[in-house]
C-alpha cells in the first residue's frame, strides 16, 4: 500500500457474501449506513473512494497479513497530534 490511509477497503466478490464487510472507508465515513447499502455510497461518490488505495483480493490480503512483517494484529497509524486535547 502505498497511500497513508488509515484503513482501506475490499472491492471484490466476496463483498457480496460478507455483508459488504469491504466497504470499509464508507462504513467510516457514515456508520449509520445499513450494510446492504454501502455500495450505494461509492456509487454516488466516485470521486472519493476511486482515489482511494483499496484491495482486490482477500486471498492476497490474507497472505500479506500473514507474512508481511510488518503487518500485525497491533499496527496501526499513529497520528502525531493524538495526545493533543480538542
Amino acid at each position: 500500500m502505498s497511500a497513508p490511509q488509515e484503513t482501506y477497503s475490499y472491492y471484490g466478490p466476496l463483498n457480496s457474501m460478507a455483508c459488504n464487510v469491504g466497504y470499509h472507508n464508507e462504513h467510516h465515513d457514515f456508520p449509520s449506513i445499513p450494510w446492504n447499502l454501502l455500495p450505494r455510497v461509492r456509487e454516488t461518490a466516485p470521486e472519493v473512494y476511486n482515489s482511494l488505495v483499496f484491495h482486490t483480493s482477500c486471498t492476497k490480503l490474507l497472505f500479506r497479513f500473514i507474512f508481511d512483517s510488518r503487518i500485525s494484529l497491533y499496527s496501526r497509524q499513529v497520528r502525531a497530534d493524538r495526545n493533543k486535547v480538542a
